[in-house]
């Protein structure tokens, strides 16, 4: 059997283009959503995938519909290949585990994901190094300001409840005891 899968990532987008084009290609049941591809975690995606049999055929109009990351989209068609069913992308001939050249695919595009996310990792850690030596700090902000940690440092000093310090700042006795532990270090 053709199916088709098709996918916007708004509510405010159009599938028409799609479904047309899927319908064109000859797909006798087509899955649509309107959902983010940041992950293969998508109902009608799995829904799809669940219910493969050996020669079915999933379409879809270019790869980003299916999944925006690699690893997502190996991942997706290990499962499509493991059903005995294949894949094929109309924008992207390359992508078409019904080939000969199936084998030739899989490997190509688990490289170009493994090197996709190698470049990742090492941008991110570029961009955190050149954050870093500009001075820009990461995490989450103090919940209390320096001179409110000196302030509740005294008060525990002085015998203090860590409960009632907590309160008075407005944040958990978690927060209060961790300001003292990391002082007493």
């Amino acid at each position: 059997m053709k199916y088709g899968y098709a996918r916007v990532s708004t509510e405010a987008q159009d599938l028409t283009a799609q479904i047309d084009r899927l319908q064109t290609a000859g797909c006798q049941r087509i899955f649509f959503e309107k959902q983010s591809g940041k992950d293969a975690n998508r109902p009608q995606l799995k829904r799809l995938l669940r219910g493969l049999k050996a020669g079915d055929v999933v379409y879809a109009v270019v790869s980003d519909r299916v999944a925006r990351d690699p690893f997502d989209l190996l991942s997706i068609l290990r499962t499509v290949t493991a059903a005995g069913a294949g894949l094929r992308l109309l924008d992207e001939p390359f992508i078409d585990t019904t080939s000969e050249m199936s084998d030739l695919v899989l490997f190509l595009v688990g490289w170009a994901a493994k090197w996709q996310r190698r470049r990742i990792l090492q941008n991110t850690a570029n961009g955190r190094a050149r954050a870093m030596a500009m001075g820009v700090k990461f995490g989450r902000k103090p919940k209390l300001s320096m001179q409110q940690r000196v302030e509740a440092l005294a008060r525990l000093a002085a015998g203090e409840a860590k409960g009632a310090v907590a309160s008075s700042f407005k944040v958990s006795g978690s927060t209060i005891s961790r300001l003292q532990s990391q002082h007493l270090r």
